[in-house]
């Protein structure tokens, strides 16, 4: 198998208090006077949500300053640069972090000035929590739309997809999309794939977090298929939390073969443990089907046509040369 982390890829799927590195958690909670439970789920199986949202918080409530913000994004796209990455998509919910920074548009900034000077490209996807209301992510998606083309890229939903309603963020999306934002919904991590298709056409999702329902599901399936509709794909997240059995347990070919995108992404790496190179070494998959993968990752990516073309042709370069 050729060398994974010279493969040219974007990371579509990546939040920002989980892409922060073990030793800068450490070392903010020192800094604060914050005790943190241990934070690594590994591959411990049947976790229920609530401890990994719990692990989740702990590492957040370190993140006291834009600097603090500002930082994580620099070293999350520094992460990604060695793993292969040419263009991160770091998705962040402003509501978890706004009353330590001081406002909504206070957070988007924080992330925009470590975007700018992260050492690889970096699109935002501001995202709403699915446990919020529609109203709050109304909001949401203006601050989002008053900020497209100046490094937000897309509108997200997060958190479990069971705490919310479909059909309560068509406003929302309809904002964002208006703006010119991807619309990248988390769906069918739990939910079944009807979940997925609703959000593809009720939202006009242009790609799917995880999506994992969907990829039993022949109907919802071909909907994506016929959309152009990306799955964002982060294996190692799922052992954890009890939705697989071990990581090649994801139907990646079957996918593939309907048509559908795969873009693989991180997720969480501070939580789940893994980066890039490992989201897609745990596949077992043959070098043209990672190519593929860092194909679709590339295409189903917000990033500008320029860099496109280039990661593009780092992929056909790295089945060739290598």
């Amino acid at each position: 198998m050729r060398e994974l982390a010279k493969l040219p890829k974007a990371n579509p799927h990546l939040h920002l208090t989980g892409s922060m590195r073990p030793a800068t958690v450490a070392e903010l909670a020192a800094r604060h006077g914050i005790a943190l439970p241990p934070l690594s789920m590994g591959t411990v199986r049947r976790h229920v949500w609530s401890a990994f949202q719990q692990r989740y918080d702990a590492a957040r409530d370190t993140v006291r300053s834009p600097e603090d913000i500002a930082r994580v994004v620099v070293e999350a796209a520094q992460d990604d640069a060695a793993a292969g990455g040419g263009w991160t998509e770091l998705q962040v919910d402003p509501t978890s972090y706004v009353e330590r920074i001081g406002g909504y548009q206070a957070v988007v900034e924080a992330v925009l000035a470590g975007a700018a000077a992260a050492p690889i490209p970096v699109g935002i996807i501001v995202a709403s929590s699915w446990a919020r209301s529609g109203e709050h992510a109304l909001m949401l998606a203006r601050l989002a739309a008053r900020y497209a083309g100046r490094g937000v890229v897309g509108f997200g939903l997060s958190n479990d997809e069971r705490l919310g309603r479909v059909e309560d963020f068509v406003p929302a999306c309809a904002v964002a999309a208006e703006a010119g934002l991807l619309i990248a919904p988390h769906a069918g991590f739990y939910e079944p794939a009807e979940h997925v298709a609703a959000c593809v056409r009720l939202l006009g999702a242009g790609r799917i977090g995880h999506g994992l329902t969907a990829t039993r599901d022949a109907p919802t399936l071909a909907l994506l298929a016929e959309r152009g509709v990306a799955l964002e794909l982060c294996p190692a997240s799922y052992v954890p939390l009890g939705v697989l059995d071990r990581p090649d347990g994801l139907p990646v070919r079957a996918v593939l073969a309907a048509g559908v995108p795969v873009a693989i992404g991180t997720d969480d790496p501070l939580i789940f443990g893994a980066g890039l190179v490992e989201q897609y070494s745990g596949l077992g998959l043959t070098d043209e089907e990672y190519a593929a993968l860092a194909g679709h990752s590339i295409d189903a990516s917000a990033a500008p046509p320029g860099v496109k073309e280039r990661l593009r042709a780092g992929v056909t370069a790295w089945l060739v040369d290598c």
